[in-house]
């Protein structure tokens, strides 16, 4: 792509004592993710996919490497850094959606805004431009109950975007969905790759989601295995 990488890993291990037992979860890996890619980690259960995501989204920590996101040392911060650096810089999608089911629509994506310095005018302005992007401008009084799972999922995207972040890392964005939802869902994050020059990193098994991505890197146990580029199923 000729990009600077907005992601670089460089040695990354992640391991676990169980009493006396280190319990590697990654092993030595090392990966670059250029800007305004759109990336899929694949890999079966346990093999690292989900740790390495929560890693590079700032929710955990190494054990050892080092991981840039832009210019932030990640992997050097503390808790309370880590915590205002994913508030600006991290969007973030989930399998179930983690809306609030008492909040509107509009309320769940004004959350994250509630804990940046902006006005309540500016707060509304970028909620509406948000939900708009994501086709629900007529559902910001509904609450989550009163909305598909697809429609769901779009709030959870819209609040992902809401802050302008560096980075949406979505964990099986289209696992709770049904097939057509689930492509609904794909076509937005590849419109938001292509119309908004977002980086995205996710976490599937379903293949034919990570063939929507421009690169697949394929993990067994804590180990990069292989990486496909321009993936086809």
């Amino acid at each position: 792509m000729g990009l600077e990488p907005i992601v670089r890993v460089r040695n990354l291990h992640k391991y676990f004592l169980r009493g006396s037992e280190q319990i590697d979860v990654l092993n030595d890996l090392s990966l670059n993710v250029p800007e305004a890619e759109f990336l899929a980690l694949m890999g079966p259960s346990g093999s690292g996919k989900t740790t390495l995501l929560n890693l590079i989204a700032g929710l955990d920590q190494p054990s050892e490497g080092e991981i840039w996101v832009g210019e932030h040392l990640i992997s050097g911060m503390s808790e309370a850094q880590l915590a205002r650096w994913r508030t600006r810089h991290v969007g973030f999608v989930f399998q179930f959606y983690n809306l609030l089911p008492v909040l509107t629509a509009y309320e769940n994506v004004e959350l994250p805004l509630l804990l940046l310095p902006l006005s309540s005018a500016e707060r509304k302005r970028q909620v509406l431009t948000a939900l708009d992007l994501v086709g629900l401008s007529n559902r910001l009084s509904h609450r989550p109950g009163q909305l598909s799972g697809g429609q769901q999922q779009r709030v959870g995207i819209a609040r992902a975007i809401v802050t302008d972040p560096t980075l949406i890392v979505a964990d099986e964005p289209t696992g709770d969905l049904d097939a057509r939802s689930a492509e609904d869902i794909l076509n937005l994050l590849v419109e938001l790759k292509d119309g908004l020059k977002k980086t995205i990193i996710m976490v599937t098994h379903d293949p034919r989601a990570a063939s929507r991505a421009e690169r697949v890197l394929h993990l067994e146990k804590g180990q990069l295995v292989h990486d496909t580029a321009h993936a086809s199923w």
